[in-house]
């Protein structure tokens, strides 16, 4: 049994690596979070094979926990209708109402503890044995609360494991329940320690360096944001702040410059996401970082890194989309382009 975590950064190549690892003669379980990621997946294993093989069955988390975790066993049983992606409200359920709704949809955050308190997951260790070789998860550091602890628990089956992520990438969790594994992405080496305690071999240098963040993004974003990421690329790029009226009116007003928000990005008249939610995508060029008044004060202290850890993040994500330019502007200097202002 191989057991294999493989710390990534941006742009270094993630899918391509976890599809390059694949056999044509053994059986590939691949999860991942996003249906995005799943897309990049699913496109990159058509590239590579030319359809999609019959030896690879690629889910996104919920649709594995809910179809191979659950369903099979209890749907039946208790007459489930599927999830639903709320939490409970009521403080004081006890029994199944702790999992269920009154038209037995499962809650969501609730799902892998249902598992548990069901008795299931000896049966799900057993399941996965019998159908696939190999579990592959891409995007693991968007694993959280009780979502990890099932994770725990199913990586005793006798079968391989590879799962690569990007610490610093955690902006999204699987889901949340009170303060289970509330502190999971507080700090890195105790990130890691889960994994050692679950017998994984850990590797932080095969996916050190990014094909698409030039080495001047790169050391920006190690001197800044304390992020160890290094580079494939010898282009010379720019990473500015921009004070110019002028030179701000033209990067706003250009829609070939994606503008990234903290948040409420719709909010303003010019092509633009929030920070978080660009992740998994590839495509942009030049890329202009909108900074709030709190991450202002912060750049002009030279003290990026004393950012909350998800706001980091997310910065961090926003920052390594650039397969070019990045450009800094600050919320405070495009009021103008506010809808309704």
């Amino acid at each position: 049994m191989d057991k294999k975590l493989i710390l990534a950064v941006a742009g270094s190549g993630k899918t391509h690596y976890i599809v390059n690892q694949i056999q044509k003669d053994k059986r590939y379980l691949i999860i991942t979070y996003t249906e995005t990621s799943k897309n990049n997946l699913q496109k990159c294993i058509i590239e590579r094979f030319k359809n999609f093989p019959n030896n690879i069955t690629l889910e996104t988390y919920f649709t594995f926990l809910y179809s191979f975790c659950i369903q099979p066993f209890l749907a039946d049983k208790y007459k489930l209708n599927g999830l639903l992606f709320d939490s409970n409200k009521d403080m004081y359920a006890t029994n199944f109402r702790r999992y269920l709704t009154n038209n037995k949809r499962l809650f969501y955050n609730r799902a892998a503890k249902f598992t548990e308190y069901t008795g299931l997951q000896n049966k799900i260790i057993k399941r996965l044995e019998n159908y696939y070789q190999y579990l592959c998860i891409d995007e693991i550091q968007d694993f959280a609360g009780r979502d990890f602890n099932l994770l725990e628990n199913i990586t005793k089956a006798n079968i391989n494991y590879l799962f690569v992520g990007d610490f610093f990438q955690h902006t999204f969790d699987t889901s949340r329940d009170g303060n289970v594994n509330q502190s999971l992405h507080d700090n890195f080496e105790k990130y890691k320690d889960r994994f050692r305690k679950m017998n994984f071999d850990i590797d932080p240098t095969i996916l050190i360096k990014s094909w698409r963040c030039s080495p001047i993004v790169c050391n920006y974003i190690r001197d800044n944001l304390k992020i160890d990421i290094k580079s494939h690329k010898e282009t010379n790029v720019q990473i500015r702040y921009i004070i110019d009226k002028s030179e701000i009116k033209r990067i706003i007003e250009n829609n070939d410059i994606i503008k990234l928000f903290y948040e409420d990005h719709n909010k303003y008249k010019c092509w633009s996401k929030n920070w978080g939610k660009c992740k998994s995508e590839n495509d942009y060029i030049d890329v202009c970082v909108v900074l709030n008044n709190n991450t202002l004060k912060l750049y002009n202290e030279n003290k990026l890194h004393e950012l909350a850890r998800i706001t980091l993040n997310k910065l961090y994500v926003a920052i390594s989309r650039a397969n070019r330019n990045v450009y800094f502007i600050a919320e405070k200097d495009i009021k103008d382009y506010k809808i309704g202002k």
